[in-house]
């Protein structure tokens, strides 16, 4: 397989993603997601990947959802809509049932739609310094792909409001505080760490945690994003709010 806005490679007993769109911080494409999907499928298919690694080229993680990507089409009740919900959906729900744990490693700049997929990975790695935050208010946006559920069920609800309604920016250190991530460390040791973590990893029965992640990811107290995925919002301020970012 062939991909244009990711790098994939299989190295022994890990798989890592690269999204790589580095001129453009990485930001977020359908193309992208599709991308993603396959590239995660396929390492959860494979024997002998025990661990799946995903990060993002040059300076960022992601940015976010490429908004110029969205051309002229209208975003009516601040959904990003189908073009980019669905393939969203559909790797996020490939990244929580491949039974390999995926590791997000995030190595600089990580907002919104990023931090979505951040929150639907198995663990979370980031750099002491990375900058994060959900900055869908910012732009009159609404989540659609499960910040809703997720955050609050991982932060807490107050906090996961204050970071919803203020859409500040936090550091890697913060999330490590919030619970987002399970560590965070310096840029440059960023790489020995999830190193580490899927060595420990790779020493248990894959068997064993192909279990865990499923009885984890389908538990009486796993989030459901039903409700997100199902309303509709009145949101006027949409247009204007994005109209200098298109």
């Amino acid at each position: 397989m062939s991909y244009d806005e990711i790098i994939y490679d299989v190295d022994g007993a890990v798989a890592s993603i690269t999204l790589n769109r580095p001129k453009v911080l990485n930001a977020i494409t359908s193309k992208m997601l599709a991308e993603l999907d396959r590239a995660v499928a396929d390492a959860g298919a494979r024997s002998e990947v025990r661990a799946v690694v995903l990060t993002g080229a040059g300076r960022a993680f992601s940015a976010g959802v490429d908004l110029k990507a969205l051309g002229d089409r209208r975003l009516d009740g601040g959904s990003v809509g189908p073009l980019l919900d669905e393939p969203a959906r559909t790797v996020i729900k490939t990244i929580r049932s491949i039974p390999k744990p995926v590791i997000a490693k995030v190595n600089g700049f990580c907002f919104t739609g990023a931090l979505e997929l951040v929150l639907a990975c198995d663990l979370v790695l980031v750099a002491s310094d990375a900058k994060l935050g959900d900055t869908h208010a910012k732009f009159g946006l609404r989540p659609t792909w499960g910040m809703s559920a997720r955050l609050p069920h991982v932060v807490g609800m107050r906090r996961a409001k204050e970071l919803s309604f203020t859409a500040r920016t936090f550091s890697g250190l913060d999330a490590e505080r919030y619970g987002i991530a399970n560590a965070s460390v310096s840029l440059e040791d960023l790489d020995g760490a999830v190193a580490a973590l899927v060595e420990k990893i790779v020493g248990n029965s894959a068997e064993s945690i192909a279990a865990y992640k499923l009885l984890y990811n389908s538990g009486p107290d796993d989030p459901s994003t039903a409700l997100e995925e199902s309303s509709t919002f009145a949101i006027s301020d949409t247009e204007e709010r994005l109209a200098k970012f298109r």
